[in-house]
């Protein structure tokens, strides 16, 4: 098995996707061969940055690794030391079981083994499907099958791009209103207007040399758009009705893309909106999204 696992590559009309069996990861997508997102060009390639990964069963961080659920006390492993936190759950770089594909879609089933720090019975899905006119359609969805509540939230985790263009030169429009404003060590810090400020793209808006690694929400009711666009060639469209979304400029991988990671909850939800993210017995909490070139 190569470090993403098994490839299935995914065709409708124009559009071509290849999935990882690893983390359930989108690790291309393409609109008559021009990149939609930034890809993992190799199989045997661990991409930085959680290319394409899905982050189940929290996005975001966990501040300090610890939480509580009923009033027992939980310690997840740090694995971002510089900040001393738990990042973007357990699933991404587990290997998901293909359970059902055909020429244009693919579901991945990953049945999240318990740990100390997590020790609840989750099973989770990420479902790929592509359409000629529509493009790229994924939902990731976890399901309690355990007797007691357990505390649930997904993203994932796509660098939108303009065919690999540098992001300097591409104009982002995401219109979400506020922003959640965060300390030297990426912890949340309170929300905030974005007018006026580095993290305004309520108006469409050229990246430049912009800095951002924050999130967003009051987003539209029902579903959203954020568009990312280049004058000279492809753009990409994003939709969702998520109520947050986790945008990041690559800062630390290049600056190819701009990841846009829809969440079903906030940063360190686990802690800030516990009652929130629990999931009782039997019932499930889905994140959709779609991605289409913007031709």
């Amino acid at each position: 098995m190569t470090v993403n696992g098994s490839i299935t590559t995914l065709v409708a009309g124009s559009y071509e996707a290849r999935v990882g069996q690893v983390g359930a990861s989108l690790l291309s997508l393409t609109h008559r061969g021009r990149h939609l997102v930034q890809p993992v060009r190799a199989d045997d390639d661990l991409a930085d940055g959680y290319q394409g990964r899905t982050l189940v069963p929290w996005p975001n961080r966990v501040v300090g690794g610890r939480y509580e659920v009923g009033g027992t006390s939980y310690r997840l492993p740090v694995d971002e030391p510089q900040t001393g936190a738990a990042l973007h759950g357990l699933g991404a770089f587990q290997a998901w079981d293909l359970q059902t594909s055909s020429s244009g879609a693919g579901s991945w089933v990953l049945d999240l083994p318990a740990t100390y720090g997590y020790p609840f019975d989750v099973l989770c899905r990420a479902t790929y499907a592509l359409d000629a006119g529509q493009g790229l359609t994924l939902t990731v969805t976890g399901t309690n099958q355990g007797s007691g509540p357990a505390p649930f939230g997904a993203s994932t985790h796509p660098y939108l791009s303009c065919d690999d263009r540098p992001l300097a030169e591409c104009t982002l429009h995401l219109p979400a209103p506020t922003v959640l404003l965060t300390d030297e060590r990426l912890s949340p810090a309170g929300l905030a207007p974005v007018a006026g400020t580095p993290h305004d793209f309520l108006a469409p808006t050229e990246v430049g040399e912009r800095l951002v690694d924050n999130a967003y929400t009051d987003l539209p009711e029902g579903r959203w758009v954020v568009e990312l666009t280049h004058p000279d060639t492809v753009g990409v469209r994003m939709t969702s009705e998520a109520r947050w979304v986790q945008l990041y400029t690559g800062d630390r991988i290049g600056r190819r893309g701009a990841a846009i990671e829809p969440m079903t909850c906030p940063p360190d939800a686990f802690n800030s909106d516990p009652d929130g993210v629990l999931l009782q017995p039997g019932d499930s909490r889905s994140l959709t999204l779609t991605l289409a070139a913007i031709l």
